[in-house]
C-alpha cells in the first residue's frame, strides 16, 4: 500500500496557479491613475435581460494614457452601459459622445495611492491564504498515506516537495504585490 501513494502535485500546482491568476485579475481591477482596458473587466451591464460583461456590448479602447473609451454597438444600451460604469465603484465619471462613452481617468492623490496599496496588500494576503490552504490539503493527503503505511522517508520527501511548491508560489505573490505597489505609488 505504501509504495502505491502518488501525490497529485499537478492538481496542487493547478490550484496554486489558480490563486495566482485570481490575484492578477484583482490587481488588474485596481486603478493606478493610468488608463487600462482591464479596469472595466469587472463591470457587468444589464443587456437583453441578463448581466453581460462590458466587452460584449461594446469595444473598449485606450486612446491615450488617461482616457478609456467604450464604443457601444447597440444605441439602446448606451444608457445602461453608462449606468453600469457609474455604479461599478471605479470612481470614474463617464461622458457621453453619441455611442461612445469616454472615461477620463483622474490623477490619484497621495492618500488614495496609499489606500490602493493597502487594498493590493489585502488581495495578496488572500492569495497567500488560498495557497496555504492548498498546501494544507496536500499535507493532509500525505499524513493519511503515512497512517496507511507510507515510510517516513517518503513522507519527508513528499512534504518537502509540497513545501517547495508553496514557497515558490508565495514568492511569486510577494513579487507581484511589490510590482503592483510600485506601480500604484508611481506619480
Amino acid at each position: 500500500m505504501s509504495d502505491d501513494f502518488e501525490l497529485d502535485t499537478d492538481d496542487l500546482q493547478r490550484r496554486m496557479d489558480g490563486a495566482m491568476a485570481n490575484l492578477k485579475t484583482e490587481f488588474a481591477s485596481l486603478r493606478t491613475g493610468r488608463a487600462s482596458a482591464s479596469m472595466l473587466e469587472p463591470v457587468m451591464v444589464d443587456a437583453y435581460g441578463s448581466m453581460t460583461p462590458i466587452n460584449q456590448v461594446g469595444t473598449v479602447n485606450v486612446p491615450e494614457p488617461r482616457m478609456v473609451t467604450v464604443n457601444v454597438w447597440d444605441k439602446s444600451l448606451v444608457g445602461k452601459v453608462e449606468k453600469a460604469i457609474r455604479e461599478s465603484g471605479l470612481g470614474i465619471n463617464p461622458q457621453l459622445n453619441g455611442t461612445i462613452i469616454m472615461l477620463p481617468i483622474p490623477e490619484l492623490n497621495e492618500e488614495r495611492r496609499r489606500e490602493l496599496s493597502k487594498v493590493a496588500g489585502h488581495y495578496a494576503e488572500n492569495a497567500r491564504i488560498a495557497i496555504r490552504n492548498v498546501r494544507r490539503d496536500g499535507m493532509d493527503q500525505i499524513k493519511k498515506a503515512k497512517a496507511d503505511g507510507m515510510s517516513e522517508d517518503d513522507q519527508k520527501l513528499w512534504e518537502s516537495e509540497v513545501q517547495d511548491m508553496t514557497d515558490e508560489m508565495i514568492k511569486a505573490v510577494d513579487a507581484a504585490l511589490e510590482t503592483k505597489q510600485a506601480e500604484i505609488m508611481q506619480v
